[in-house]
Parts: C-alpha cells; sequence; structure tokens
C-alpha cells in the first residue's frame, strides 16, 4: 500500500493540473499550441473535434480530429504538456460512445456530430 502511496505523491508533485475547461468525447474545441522554432515561438489553433480521450495522470491524453483540405487530421496532445497555452470548448457534442474512431470511415454531413441541446427548465426553452 505504501508503493501505491508514493506514486500517487509522486505523480500530485509532477503534474501541472491544467486550467482546462471541462470538455468529453464529441466536443468541438480550439487547442492553441506553442510551437518552438529556433529562437521564436509562436502559437498555432488547432480546430477540431475530441475523438477519445484516455489515460489518467501524468499518461492522461485527449486525441483531436480535423479535416484539412478533405484530409483527416488527428493529433494526440497530452493534458500535462506545458506547450498548450490553452483549450477552448467551441460546440458541445451529443454522442453515446466513449470512443468516435467509426468518423474515420464516415464522409460529408454523415461525419457530423449533432450538437447538445440544453433544456432550461425555467424559461422553458432549449439552447444550444
Amino acid at each position: 500500500m505504501k508503493e501505491l502511496e508514493a506514486i500517487q505523491f509522486v505523480h500530485g508533485q509532477l503534474l501541472n493540473a491544467p486550467n482546462f475547461p471541462a470538455f468529453k468525447t464529441g466536443d468541438t474545441i480550439v487547442v492553441t499550441y506553442r510551437i518552438v522554432e529556433g529562437d521564436k515561438t509562436r502559437e498555432q489553433d488547432f480546430r477540431g473535434d475530441v475523438i477519445q480521450i484516455k489515460g489518467h495522470g501524468l499518461t492522461r491524453t485527449f486525441t483531436v480530429r480535423k479535416m484539412s483540405h478533405g484530409v483527416g487530421v488527428e493529433r494526440i496532445f497530452a493534458y500535462s504538456n506545458p506547450n498548450i497555452a490553452t483549450v477552448q470548448v467551441v460546440k458541445r457534442g451529443r454522442v453515446r460512445r466513449a470512443r468516435l474512431f467509426y468518423l474515420r470511415g464516415l464522409v460529408g454531413k454523415k461525419a457530423r456530430i449533432k450538437e447538445l441541446k440544453r433544456y432550461n427548465a425555467t424559461t422553458g426553452e432549449g439552447q444550444a
């Protein structure tokens, strides 16, 4: 039991808790990533759908997929990566699975993820 506590202590010390908003599989997010080129640094946005979240602690990662000129591009980001400047949730998706690998085989409108509509009980209307 002491080994498990030691591992959890080390993970707690090494892992900088990221200040990301809560997002889940199916959400459309924009990841602003710092890129170092020689002695210059710049920030680049990667906008796409979260197709999976896996791992925990230091090894937790999320995969974002986007379409770029008709070609699917996927990128895996680690939660503990210090080069991630910000994560912004653009749209909440309504999905019934934790892994959306089936999107790789779909084209056009079939590859879309429906937006999650929330019902507001006080006003009686739905909102996006």
